[in-house]
């Protein structure tokens, strides 16, 4: 029932909508039925998933880029500004009361409106003389207080503070989304220097045996047991071998410097850190379970859509209450006098006190545009959460697919690399009693070495497919 809400509430936004409640709730998005026997559950997926993998160097450059990283400090800004911005919002429920003084220095004039007065009331012959005397400059000294307080009939002051919590929550889900982003990319470009390192490692140990083995060759061919071609062939796997070396070296400088960027760091500064040998680290072992309905509304950008779809709701209710008229509750209290020695005088005081009403009578259809243009952007907001839970839905699919088929590619491997390692034993202990010669071992070495080659490179992709997945299910969170 629950799956089927996501849809009412779009079909509702597209026929026009209304102002929801502080009770708005997004609908639950129904995931596909296949998820249910997916690789990943919510009780096996930490908070800080990033220390499954047991790498205290990778656990201190997520800590660093998260205190220290551009884009997350931008969005923390974000969010206290957007904060702010609902505490001012929030202001207008109460009532508006400003303190006042004034000191004033005035003189009429005796030619002004005032003086239509004085012609009608003052006796004869003596106008001119009254004249004189009320346009003698004179002082005025006031001081007091007024307030004004709206009255929230329509609910627009409401709304308001509505859509500005759903704002907040909006970015609240920015910044959550970037810090996801910086953590899945440090742990992602860790592992893939972390590979780098081992390849250089693996394929220094190549070019080692390659150079063996042509060594041998040579003496093979002054032997005569071998021509030409056999060493030609030996010695283009040589250079074959050590060609990979500067792309590795190179590889490993620019993940190096990838790295120190997200940390916000100048170049260089992670060298001496991490270009020692490479610490080992632990896959986390494979999760299993179902992926519960609630997954997706996790991710931030979800949650980012809901906020914005909320907010966007709520700003109808706005539109619609400036139709009606607006009450106001009005007073003053202001002490008046001639004299600053008389301002204290409680005769000096003089005092308002009353409702007032706005009532929009003709703008040209300004306010019902209005209305028209934010119930548009309502159904904006609808279908671009509609959209954002679809592509979700794809990222979580194609992460958990990518993982899985890593996984059974890394578990051939790894038997690939056992039956490596076994022929490498035989081929060395026969050599050793002589039933062999160097150049079977050596052959048998190089095997083993391309066969771990290729399980490094898996194990790293296995990692990188599971940063993936976490990312797609929107992280960690707590359980």
């Amino acid at each position: 029932m629950r799956s089927k809400i996501l849809w009412i509430a779009i079909g509702s936004a597209l026929l026009g909508g209304c102002a929801v409640g502080p009770d708005f709730k997004a609908p639950e998005p129904a995931l596909p039925e296949h998820w249910r026997d997916a690789a990943v559950t919510s009780d096996a997926i930490e908070q800080t998933w990033w220390k499954q993998f047991h790498d205290a160097t990778l656990d201190d450059l997520v800590e660093r880029a998260l205190k220290n990283n551009a884009n997350v400090q931008l969005a923390m800004l974000r969010v206290a500004q957007s904060r702010v911005l609902r505490n001012a919002d929030s202001g207008a429920f109460w009532p508006n009361v400003n303190a006042k003084a004034a000191y004033l220095r005035e003189r009429q004039s005796e030619l002004g409106t005032a003086t239509r007065m004085i012609d009608l009331i003052a006796p004869a012959g003596e106008r001119d003389q009254i004249v004189d005397v009320l346009s003698e400059p004179f002082s005025v000294f006031q001081a007091g207080f007024d307030v004004g307080w709206e009255l929230d009939l329509w609910g627009r002051l409401r709304r308001t503070v509505e859509a500005s919590d759903a704002n907040v929550r909006a970015s609240e889900q920015d910044l959550r989304d970037a810090q996801l982003s910086l953590i899945g990319e440090v742990v992602r470009g860790y592992l893939e220097l972390r590979g780098a390192q081992d390849q250089l490692r693996i394929a220094t140990a190549d070019a080692a045996a390659s150079q063996d083995l042509v060594e041998l060759t040579e003496y093979r061919v002054k032997g005569g047991l071998v021509d030409q071609l056999d060493l030609a062939t030996q010695r283009a796997r040589l250079a074959d071998a050590r060609s990979t070396l500067p792309q590795l070296k190179q590889q490993e400088t620019q993940l190096l410097s990838a790295l120190a960027v997200l940390l916000n760091e100048p170049p260089g500064s992670l060298d001496t850190q991490l270009a020692a040998a490479p610490p080992t680290f632990t896959l986390p072992p494979a999760v299993a379970g179902g992926v519960p309905s609630e997954v997706a509304r996790r991710r931030p950008d979800i949650q980012r859509a809901e906020a914005q779809l909320h907010a966007a709701t709520a700003e109808i209710g706005i539109a619609v209450a400036d139709l009606y008229p607006r009450f106001t509750l009005t007073g003053s209290f202001v002490q008046e006098s001639l004299r600053a020695s008389d301002i204290g005088d409680w005769g000096a005081r003089q005092w308002s006190v009353g409702p007032s009403i706005s009532l929009p009578i003709f703008d040209g259809g300004r306010r019902r545009a209005v209305v028209e243009v934010r119930k548009l952007d309502q159904q904006q907001a609808a279908v671009s959460y509609q959209q954002t839970v679809l592509r979700a839905w794809h990222e979580i699919e194609t992460a958990l697919s990518g993982y899985s088929a890593e996984q059974e590619h890394n578990r051939e491997l790894s038997s690939a690399l056992a039956a490596s390692r076994d022929a490498y034993d035989i081929a060395r202990v026969r050599y050793n009693h002589g039933m062999i010669n160097y150049l079977g071992e050596l052959e048998a070495r190089r095997t083993l070495l391309q066969t771990e080659r290729a399980y490094s490179q898996s194990n790293i992709q296995l990692g990188t497919q599971l940063v993936a997945v976490y990312k797609a299910l929107g992280g960690g969170w707590p359980q």
